[in-house]
């Protein structure tokens, strides 16, 4: 990656611990996911993160409702957008539980590659744990992103392709500023993919109000964002952001004034090494 080459913007449109009691724009249902979704592609995401929740905003891996979610984005946004399901779920959940839309096939799944601190809670990831997921990631021909809430996930990793597990080139997510996880500053994001083998591509995705701040950074630094209500509710201190949408397109403009192309869907597969899909 270089400081000119497309940045590839995920959009992290609902995840598991935001409700409509923190903010009305978060999407709990397959229309409102579908509808967000497309706002956020139209507004340059070429990635949906994607969670799923009940009709009452209960966080769930219920592979049905993923179903529901990902064919109603798919008719809103075509084929070619990346859809990338999180097998994180919520705190507590258990590996088969969190593995439920695996068997849809999607483009990308998440693999946490260790155990964190998660507020007041811990989110659990022993190493059986990680091979049990990707093990269903791979027999599902779908492909990683891994995510690293602290620095030791990257070792994981590392290790883990020395064994055979898993190959490079490899996709990061940098999770930063969780409460128990690695914190959000530049200095850390800097060490923290200094970790990762040349051929690797990393994104960012910080929390709060290090959301925006972070995706500067990585702009300017060659690296790719992730944005969205998931991690952050607020366009500006004390102003909520009217979707994922908004937050995208903010970080659209960074790219601009930082003269980098904003990867299309098309173009981040291939960064990705991701097969190419055909607009219907």
């Amino acid at each position: 990656m270089t400081t000119k080459s497309p940045v590839i913007i995920t959009a992290a449109i609902c995840g598991a611990e935001v409700f409509k009691t923190d903010s009305p724009y978060v999407p709990y249902t397959a229309d409102e996911l579908a509808q967000e979704a497309a706002a956020c592609v139209e507004s340059g995401a070429s990635i949906i993160h994607l969670h799923v929740r009940k009709e009452d905003g209960t966080p769930s891996q219920d592979r049905d409702l993923f179903d529901k979610a990902i064919k109603a984005i798919r008719s809103r946004v075509g084929p070619v957008a990346i859809i990338q399901v999180s097998t994180g779920g919520a705190v507590g959940m258990g590996v088969e539980e969190r593995c439920q839309p695996l068997e849809l096939k999607p483009d990308m799944a998440t693999l946490t590659t260790g155990t964190v601190n998660f507020g007041n809670d811990v989110f659990l990831n022993d190493q059986a744990s990680i091979e049990a997921i990707l093990s269903k990631i791979q027999a599902n021909n779908v492909t990683p992103e891994i995510e690293v809430f602290d620095t030791g996930m990257v070792d994981t990793s590392l290790r883990m392709v020395r064994k055979g597990l898993l190959s490079t080139p490899l996709h990061y997510d940098f999770v930063m500023g969780v409460p128990g996880g690695m914190g959000a500053s530049p200095e850390r994001l800097d060490f923290v993919r200094s970790l990762i083998p040349e051929d690797c591509t990393w994104t960012v995705a910080g929390i709060g109000r290090h959301e925006l701040p972070l995706a500067q950074k990585a702009i300017a630094d060659g690296g790719h964002v992730r944005v969205g209500l998931e991690d952050n509710i607020y366009i500006r201190k004390g102003e909520l952001a009217e979707g994922s949408s908004a937050l995208v397109r903010e970080v659209v403009q960074y790219a601009q004034q930082a003269g980098r192309p904003v990867a299309s869907p098309s173009e981040a597969r291939k960064l990705l090494g991701l097969p190419p899909k055909a607009q219907a």
